[in-house]
């Protein structure tokens, strides 16, 4: 079927003005130009979509579905438009960000809705991953950000510091390791160690003690809640467990090389691929949310 976007648009003008003649007014075209574009239509579908025997045109049966069906596509086409508008103004099509889940989520989340209710056109894609996998993801998938906890730098990485998190060794009351003074690394390597589950192939997180026994978990919300349970010790961020902390429902591990560490996380973005309009946007609402909430 030879037919365009013009010729459903002069038919939808044709009903909603009432005539041919304000249709025209409408479109600013003349009558005649109408009159032959509606015409065009109804030979290539075959059909013919208005009644002209009264005084004003009306559609036909068919007329009345197949304008309905039309209407769809003028408003998918203007929606197309839109979107090819707003792409050609800096709007990327795709936008992909990779989270360390270290990291607390609520500020990313803050950010995230921030973006969504713009409306900005672009779609986000939002991976969470841990330790090495963080970056592993990050180049893998060729995403355009990454808010990480530790990241190897290249030349083509651009990376924007963040305010530091604090993680502390934690241990459930019951546990072995609970109340015991100057704990020593051989000790802490004869109980399970519960860490988190890293999808590159970088091996262990720096600040594992290296023992036999480790439960590696989907996620530091898993973790918390086996710590609770006396399964094992392990890092946890402050920002995670300092209600339980201050309860005694969790127990800093008194830790002879140390029971709290620093780290500061880095916001990454690629120099060689510069960030669109709406990556700009959430890397500032990210660093913005994220210095008020650290």
């Amino acid at each position: 079927m030879q037919w365009d976007l013009d010729a459903l648009r002069a038919l939808d003008a044709v009903v909603r003005e009432g005539g041919f003649a304000k249709a025209a007014e409408r479109l600013n075209k003349a009558q005649s130009a109408v009159s032959y574009q509606v015409r065009k239509l109804e030979q290539a579908l075959g059909v013919a979509l208005l009644d002209r025997s009264a005084y004003r045109a009306a559609l036909t049966p068919a007329g009345e579905l197949i304008l309905a069906e039309a209407r769809r596509l003028l408003t998918q086409a203007e929606q197309v438009e839109g979107l090819a508008r707003q792409f050609a103004e800096g709007w990327e099509p795709r936008l992909a960000l990779v989270i360390d889940g270290i990291l607390p989520l609520t500020p990313i989340m803050t950010a995230l809705k921030q973006l969504a209710d713009e409306a900005v056109p672009t779609r986000v894609q939002v991976k969470v991953e841990f330790l090495f996998g963080v970056q592993y993801r990050f180049d893998k998938d060729a995403a355009d950000l990454m808010l990480v906890k530790d990241f190897q730098p290249n030349a083509y990485l651009q990376a924007r510091p963040l305010p530091e998190v604090e993680c502390v060794l934690c241990v459930a009351p019951g546990h072995a390791l609970a109340g015991q003074i100057r704990v020593r690394l051989s000790e802490l390597q004869r109980h399970v160690e519960l860490s988190v589950q890293d999808s590159s192939d970088r091996g262990d997180d720096r600040h594992m003690f290296g023992g036999e026994r480790v439960f590696y978990l989907s996620g530091f919300i898993v973790k918390k809640q086996a710590l609770l349970m006396g399964l094992g010790f392990g890092w946890m961020p402050r920002y995670l467990v300092d209600r339980e902390l201050a309860e005694g429902r969790l127990l800093e591990v008194d830790f002879v090389g140390g029971s709290r560490y620093r780290f500061r996380p880095h916001l990454v973005s690629r120099m060689d691929r510069p960030l669109g309009r709406a990556g700009q946007k959430l890397a500032d609402y990210l660093s913005k949310a994220i210095g008020e909430t650290v």
